[in-house]
């Protein structure tokens, strides 16, 4: 169905980016509007999203001017604006004031700087009994013999991450990734002093690392109306993720699960609420392996970089903002769908998969037409060569990327 008063506008050129505008495509055959600093290959040639460089859209200033003049010239349209990345979602929470021409569903800005750090996110967590792995905060770089297993209450190995990833990648140095992983007390110790040198201003996470492969993540994506009310959520089972330095924990795969079967559902619903969140939201969680023990790790203040998932399983993204955004209403969707969805080749999914069973089911699901890639969309590729051309060249080199960079048993 066409809907030529409706016009999406994107920040960011990534999988994120090309996910949802594919959902906007589907529901309402209309073409999206991106702007980002560079081209990336996701949104390559495609014909459903316009895209424009602005090498500096990243600066306040740019961005409002660079939307305002959007906006001017498509006046009378309904322009919906999101941010693909977490600093561009930062930066239109920020702003959205300032931009009152767009529908920009998002936390209110003064929510952003409660819940987006993750040392502030735990303590609303336990407000709600959302538990989450033991964690310690360093606010400065700490000597090894201060951060020993009896001086932090939990043992090595252990995770070390920034609080702040929007302030983090804002301070680029050699070796960056978006996790870490340290064996040692002098490691640790290492780790956060080379984050804190780099000029990053803010808190530093050590956290227990919760045993288990990439199969014992989940993803909850949820979306909540202008009024805070929830209205959608859909949980994925984490087959596969990336490894790469930059991509580590991003989602590969993954099958939809019965929502109502993670124990967490209804405290992350009403801690939503009770912080009167709009917009999407999307939680990583981790199974400990023993029944019933999941761990919240972090929010997102936006749709996942993986939230195709959500779409395939019958719950398009695109239709949550547009028709359930302002329409009053009160009803919440648990989806309880199965299906596979995967960026990378289907082979590459069940061949890095550690949980075969899983592995299997999603085979099963794929054999049943129930399955989904999120490049893979046919009114894009249809007499496009050189979009076809790029899609398969992105999804061939994936077999290298997991060769190289997949951890070996």
């Amino acid at each position: 169905m066409k809907n030529t008063d409706l016009i999406p506008v994107f920040l960011g050129a990534d999988l994120n980016c090309y996910n949802f505008a594919r959902a906007f495509h589907e529901a309402y055959g209309v073409v999206s509007y991106a702007f980002g600093r560079y081209a990336m290959a996701p949104t390559k040639y495609s014909r459903i999203v316009k895209f424009t460089i602005v090498p500096d859209i990243d600066n306040e200033t740019t961005m409002l001017r660079v939307l305002r003049d959007f906006a001017a010239k498509h006046p009378g349209k309904r322009l919906y604006l999101f941010g693909c990345t977490d600093d561009y979602a930062a930066m239109i929470i920020r702003r959205k004031a300032e931009l009152p021409e767009y529908i920009a569903p998002g936390p209110a800005a003064g929510l952003y700087g409660s819940i987006q750090k993750k040392a502030e996110f735990y303590e609303v967590c336990d407000k709600f009994g959302i538990p989450y792995p033991a964690t310690r905060v360093l606010t400065a770089p700490a000597a090894a013999d201060a951060l020993t297993a009896a001086a932090l209450g939990f043992g090595y190995p252990l995770i070390v991450k920034p609080s702040s990833s929007v302030d983090y990648w804002k301070f680029p140095f050699d070796g960056m990734k978006k996790v870490y992983t340290a064996h040692s007390p002098e490691e640790a110790a290492a780790i956060v002093r080379q984050i804190y040198d780099s000029g990053y201003p803010d808190k530093m996470i050590l956290q227990e690392m919760i045993p288990g492969g990439d199969d014992h993540m989940r993803v909850l994506t949820a979306f909540s109306d202008q009024n805070g009310k929830v209205r959608a959520m859909c949980l994925g089972h984490t087959m596969v993720e990336e490894h790469t330095p930059h991509g580590l924990g991003n989602h590969a795969a993954i099958v939809s699960e019965d929502t109502t079967a993670l124990p967490l559902v209804e405290n992350i619903r009403q801690m939503l609420e009770a912080c009167h969140y709009t917009g999407f939201s999307n939680f990583d969680i981790k199974w400990s392996g023993k029944p019933g023990d999941f761990r919240v790790f972090e929010i997102n203040l936006r749709q996942g970089r993986s939230n195709y998932y959500v779409t395939a399983a019958g719950l398009n993204i695109a239709r949550l903002v547009v028709e359930k955004w302002s329409d009053g209403g009160s009803d919440c969707v648990l989806n309880r769908n199965e299906v596979f969805w995967h960026h990378v080749p289907a082979k590459v999914a069940f061949t890095y998969t550690e949980d075969k069973k899983l592995a299997a089911h999603a085979q099963g699901l794929k054999a049943q037409g129930k399955e989904a890639c999120s490049l893979l969309y046919s009114p894009d590729l249809r007499l496009n060569p050189l979009r076809t051309a790029c899609v398969l060249e992105q999804l061939r080199r994936q077999f290298k990327k997991f060769k190289i960079y997949y951890p070996k048993g």
